[in-house]
């Protein structure tokens, strides 16, 4: 696992790591580094916590699914429907996996959308675009959806379509686009539904080894994760599988669960497990380890939201992964995020495949990162969600093994952070040596 991999293979002195340890935790971006992440920088080999021992390593043998994409720089409908289907053409098309079949699409409509970032509109920065939304409902309908759900857990007692119209969408263009087969649903409790639908982590789990849903993910064909090519201020990048955090419901995972009318969000429970899931939701399988359960808020967070990201992914597979990649932000997933200056970028691209883990993994290879980067290894300041599912043998974090199609990887390119890791870049992205 790449949790092992070192900086100066373990040969420097107790007294050497003593200073390293003191100089590394004051500076920037390495404050309040727990054990595993400070026995990386210091050169040593920690050991894999029990969660992740308890998952067999099947990552040699994970899928190595093919990874579309296609340059689009423009949020013109016309645009966007041309080079979806480019897209989507390249991973052998949409119409067999959605042909009589009802698809639920996830969202990512985080926080108030009312709110700039980087001076510029939520959707142009950190929330799906509505453009995009109503480009692929007239194309599932088009390739025959019998019916095309946009769900999202959204923080306000009111219906989807009346925050969205709120933040500057046009609901029913978009309905219209979809031959008037799309519905909008709110997945942050039961919804129209009697009962929540139990669904297991197929490798039993990093923390929970099975999650209560709102049964629209369990009662569908097809499942699509519509994401941003982005950061994170916790997991490091928010693409396909980060965008499935937000399906577990906060009238269970949330602040005031249990709660049906429900307007706070998961961090009390899924982030920093300052309190147990209420009565009646399964337990987690592997508490924190005191070393960690230790450590500020944010520490556990680095920690423990990979790892709910990976199960719920894999207790919940995402059937097509689409990321916009148009144009995007650099400084975490909204900003509420004050760690960094907010930068807008513009990678005028578009990334598709039918495994999220691939996918991705491509995504963060164009941001210009490692994919299989180890612990508190930037961009991720804690443990690294894809190398858990990679490690499940969900799907390949490894880029050599990734068959991309389309735009070539080294024309995809955009650094987010240009310079942090230009020898990773070279070698990996680029192709070139040293």
């Amino acid at each position: 696992m790449n949790h092992q991999r070192t900086n100066d293979g373990g040969t420097k002195s107790r007294t050497r790591r003593q200073f390293l340890g003191a100089a590394l935790a004051g500076a920037a971006g390495f404050t309040g580094l727990s054990r595993p992440g400070l026995l990386l920088a210091l050169g040593e080999k920690p050991a894999l916590p029990a969660d992740i021992l308890a998952v067999p390593d099947r990552s040699a043998s994970a899928p190595a699914d093919p990874v579309s994409l296609e340059r689009c720089r423009t949020y013109d409908v016309k645009a966007l429907v041309a080079s979806f289907e480019s897209l989507f053409d390249r991973i052998g098309g949409i119409e067999k996996l959605m042909r009589g079949k009802t698809v639920t699409m996830k969202l990512n409509i985080t926080g108030d959308g009312r709110r700039k970032m980087a001076g510029l509109p939520a959707e142009r920065t950190y929330q799906t675009h509505p453009a995009t939304v109503e480009a692929l409902c007239g194309l599932f309908a088009k390739a025959g959806a019998r019916r095309i759900i946009l769900v999202e857990s959204y923080y306000r007692n009111r219906r989807p379509e009346e925050i969205l119209a709120r933040h500057g969408w046009d609901p029913d263009r978009i309905a219209a686009a979809g031959d008037r087969k799309v519905t909008f649903e709110d997945s942050r409790n039961r919804g129209e539904f009697d009962s929540y639908a139990e669904m297991k982590v197929p490798y039993g789990g990093y923390v929970f080894g099975k999650y209560l849903l709102n049964r629209r993910y369990e009662d569908t064909d097809v499942f699509v994760s519509l994401a941003k090519l982005k950061n994170h201020i916790t997991a490091g990048i928010t693409c396909a599988v980060k965008n499935l955090f937000g399906i577990a419901p906060t009238s269970l995972y949330g602040n005031d669960a249990p709660n049906e009318r429900t307007t706070q969000n998961r961090g009390a429970i899924l982030h920093d497990a300052s309190r147990d899931v209420p009565a009646g939701v399964p337990g987690e399988r592997h508490k924190l380890p005191e070393e960690i359960a230790s450590k500020s808020r944010s520490e556990i967070s680095y920690y423990r939201v990979p790892r709910v990201t990976a199960d719920l992914m894999a207790a919940r597979p995402i059937d097509l992964s689409i990321i916009d990649g148009i144009e995007s932000v650099v400084g975490g997933e909204g900003p509420w995020c004050r760690v960094e200056p907010h930068r807008h970028v513009t990678p005028g691209l578009l990334i598709a495949g039918r495994n999220a883990v691939t996918t991705d993994t491509v995504g963060v290879g164009v941001m210009g990162y490692d994919p299989q980067a180890g612990y508190a290894k930037h961009p991720f300041p804690g443990e690294n969600h894809l190398n858990l599912l990679a490690r499940a043998g969900v799907g390949t974090n490894d880029l050599a093994r990734i068959e991309t199609r389309g735009v070539s990887l080294e024309d995809a390119l955009h650094e987010y952070h240009p310079g942090r890791d230009p020898g990773w870049i070279r070698r990996h992205v680029l192709g070139k040596k040293g």
